[in-house]
């Protein structure tokens, strides 16, 4: 398939290229850092941020993106379903 942008740099306003579903874990850090997440399920996301520091809970709305780069989320404190990380 061709790609007219395939000489294009990426960057974080760019349109994602990857996307994966995300089970909340309180053991696992996500094997990609997703630059944002969505939810089929609205809720709260306790997340680790990229950067580190304590685990944070965030809000998250349905097809709403949340623009957040995460390591890890949380298991305990994640109520959203359907949860999927794009990069």
């Amino acid at each position: 398939m061709a790609d007219a942008f395939q000489h294009h740099a990426v960057g974080m306003d760019s349109p994602a290229s990857n996307a994966a579903s995300i089970t909340p874990s309180n053991t696992d850090d996500l094997p990609n850092v997703p630059r944002a997440l969505y939810a089929l399920g609205e809720g709260n996301v306790r997340v680790t941020m990229r950067g580190g520091g304590d685990p944070v809970v965030l809000p998250i709305l349905v097809g709403v993106p949340l623009p957040v780069r995460v390591s890890r989320v949380w298991a305990s404190g994640t109520t959203a379903t359907g949860l999927v990380g794009i990069w």
